[in-house]
């Protein structure tokens, strides 16, 4: 996932590489008899793209402010949750870390490992800070005490 400005620069920039990539190979593929294995390296070449393109796309989609609300399936979603808020807010790592009182490193060290540090205070904080509603229902599953 996408998390600020200087990772989206980063990856428009390898998706472009991966395009220009298959670019070469389909032109390659197409001038002599392409080998089995030259079209499962430009159909992987092109998996990859696909995959760089669509993190872009969240991202601006993201960015855009037309996204308001995103689901969790679980408590484990929470740290992806936030970070997709902090985006959609309009929000810079910076923007969250002074809002917190913290330095600027330790949001992004909170984000790049997915909040593994981050008390649960520390999440209410991140989430009252951006000024979300975290909802959550919990359900039982399996056999229950008789």
């Amino acid at each position: 996932m996408i998390t600020n400005e200087v990772q989206c620069r980063a990856t428009k920039a390898h998706l472009a590489t991966f395009e220009q990539a298959a670019a070469n190979l389909s032109a390659k593929l197409e001038s002599a008899t392409g080998s089995k294995l030259a079209r499962l390296e430009l159909a992987a070449v092109r998996a990859q793209a696909e995959d760089l393109r669509a993190e872009v796309a969240e991202y601006e989609l993201l960015r855009s402010g037309v996204v308001s609300t995103f689901e969790a399936s679980s408590l484990a979603d929470l740290p992806i949750l936030l970070v997709k808020a902090r985006i959609a807010r309009g929000w810079t790592q910076r923007d969250l870390a002074d809002a917190l009182g913290v330095a600027e490193q330790q949001v992004q060290r909170y984000e790049s490992t997915g909040y593994r540090s981050a008390s649960l205070a520390r999440l209410c904080d991140v989430a009252s800070a951006l000024n979300i509603a975290v909802t959550e229902q919990a359900v039982l599953e399996g056999p229950t005490a008789a």
